[in-house]
């Protein structure tokens, strides 16, 4: 699985992943319950659409602050202090934590003073239903102050990953998502007996999930990062993590154009198509979030801290580590989910408001998204090492390139093959910037082309294929008519089928000592995950 003497990486790139893969799993399903939740009761409605269009502001802008150039430009500069000067890494958390702060407080109420105009733009068919805009308006100006809180949040953890601290910064957005379901509970029915719009609980979840996400994050802060003096807002490394970010924003900017016209043209097409979207996008998420951005946060940390110690070799190795336990967990992942797809959609959403019509359309979206979702965990971690390889501007370049390439896929097949197709455009723009940070990577770190086109990547696709074919088949098996627990089991057991038919392949292609390292990887794990 990975190349001699990488044993070590191995086990540290596995053991932080798993840690942050453990937590983000008790996240995901507490985000899937959400998410149940929120379709049972509201359904793919125009209110519904009002509130992700809603939300959907500050998340643009939480792309920029808190998971995408902010971080990646952070966590690198910040490990380089913290190698050479602790007490210097406190000091710089301290002044860019209250630097972002001013930031995206200030950010946050211009949201809220121009929500109108800002929801006019970006949703300009809600101007034709009064009340859908009037609901959104307010929806906005409930949400904004979410940007400070999670950009926050964002920063504590990727100060306390450098730490070597993984699980409970990565179960911080569990208490978002444990906030959001308890409001959704309590809040309707009060927000109705007051004659209010019970869509606005969503809102307030929304934003003391927030609130949560950051504190539980706060004691670990102030022990292993206490307030340090002095203050410098305006020092080198300050000046090199704005100088990074504000060639990140190019990307993002980019990134969020896409999104900006992605929301228009799904706006224009039926009502719903936000909400089908977003239900499928949320989905998707659930093994991004657990293998893909979980194994990408603990490259960052690993990878950054090799480089900055000029262990170029080693870094390296992390990378490939990364690399290769992508390829062998999202291939299945993928294909499992893609066989899956309408069982999956019908056994978690279909509910309450949340009708047949909805699991159809949101089942062709989430197979649109799955199409792209080892391109989307390889970009997790090809993205950020640019930013610690002090090439950001190629990132960005790359990203910028395959977004234009996405807006005019989306802007000509939107109106010949409907909403669905504007998932397959998120797929297009992984893959081509894949390809592009492919090939950047390979010339830059002088590696050889079975870096990347390894036998095992080559053997995990065949096997991925074969997988998906006997998935087809099994999959009719599901029982539509019967009970939750019944039809739970049955898809559990159904998905494990798949998996069991992948590694079987894998088997007999020859990769015993992938699965092997995987399995004893795995043990090791369970008796270390307690010690943090």
């Amino acid at each position: 699985m990975s190349a001699p003497g990488t044993g070590q990486t191995t086990r540290k790139v596995f053991f932080s992943s798993a840690k942050m893969a453990v937590a983000t799993f008790i996240s995901r399903i507490l985000g899937l319950v959400r998410e149940q939740l929120m379709a049972h009761i509201f359904g793919a409605s125009g209110m519904t659409d009002a509130f992700l269009v809603a939300y959907r502001l500050p998340n643009m802008l939480r792309d920029l602050f808190a998971e995408g150039a902010f971080s990646s430009a952070f966590v690198p500069i910040f490990t380089e202090v913290n190698q050479k000067d602790s007490r210097g890494s406190h000091s710089l958390f301290w002044s860019m934590s209250i630097l972002l702060g001013v930031v995206t407080g200030a950010i946050s109420l211009i949201l809220m003073i121009f929500a109108e105009p800002i929801v006019a733009f970006v949703a300009p068919s809600f101007s034709d239903n009064p009340e859908i805009f009037r609901v959104t308006v307010v929806l906005t100006q409930i949400m904004a102050p979410f940007l400070l809180l999670v950009s926050l949040a964002a920063l504590a953890m990727g100060a306390l990953n450098t730490q070597k601290i993984f699980f409970i910064p990565a179960l911080s957005p569990a208490c978002f998502n444990l906030v959001s379901i308890l409001c959704m509970l309590g809040v309707p029915a009060l927000l109705t007996s007051q004659g209010y719009n019970p869509i606005y609980a969503l809102g307030f979840g929304v934003m003391l999930g927030g609130l949560a996400q950051l504190g539980l994050q706060l004691p670990l802060v102030a022990k292993r990062i206490p307030f340090t003096g002095p203050l410098v807002f305006w020092g080198p490394n300050q000046k090199r993590i704005v100088s990074r970010l504000g060639i990140g924003t190019i990307g993002i900017a980019a990134a969020q154009v896409n999104i900006l016209i992605n929301t228009i043209l799904a706006t224009g097409t039926v009502v719903g198509a936000v909400s089908w979207l977003t239900y499928a996008f949320r989905l998707f998420q659930f093994p991004v979030g657990m293998l893909g951005v979980s194994i990408a946060s603990s490259n960052l940390v690993h990878f950054s801290d090799a480089w900055k110690k000029g262990e170029r070799q080693e870094a390296i190795n992390f990378l490939q580590t990364s690399y290769n336990l992508l390829t062998v967990l999202l291939i299945p992942v993928t294909v499992v989910m893609l066989a899956l797809s309408e069982p999956i959609i019908h056994l978690v959403f279909l509910r309450g408001k949340f009708g047949a019509t909805d699991v159809l359309n949101t089942a062709a979206a989430f197979r649109f998204y799955l199409l792209g979702l080892p391109f989307y965990g390889i970009y997790k971690v090809f993205a950020p090492t640019f930013y610690t390889l002090d090439r950001p501007s190629a990132a960005v370049s790359f990203s910028v390139g395959s977004i234009l390439v996405n807006i005019l896929f989306c802007w000509w097949a939107v109106p010949r093959h409907g909403f669905a197709v504007l998932a397959l455009g998120t797929g297009l723009a992984m893959f081509l910037n894949v390809v592009c940070q492919t090939i950047y990577l390979q010339r830059h770190l002088k590696l050889s082309w079975l870096f990347f086109v390894r036998p095992l990547v080559l053997k995990s696709i065949v096997s991925g294929l074969v997988t998906y074919r006997l998935m087809l088949y099994i999959q009719s098996y599901y029982p539509h008519q019967e009970s939750l627990l019944y039809r739970t089991v049955v898809l559990g057991t159904l998905a494990l089928f798949g998996l069991g038919i992948f590694a079987s392949g894998l088997l007999a292609l020859g990769e015993t000592a992938t699965l092997r390292a995987l399995w004893n990887a795995r043990r090791r794990q369970k008796k270390n995950i307690q010690k943090e």
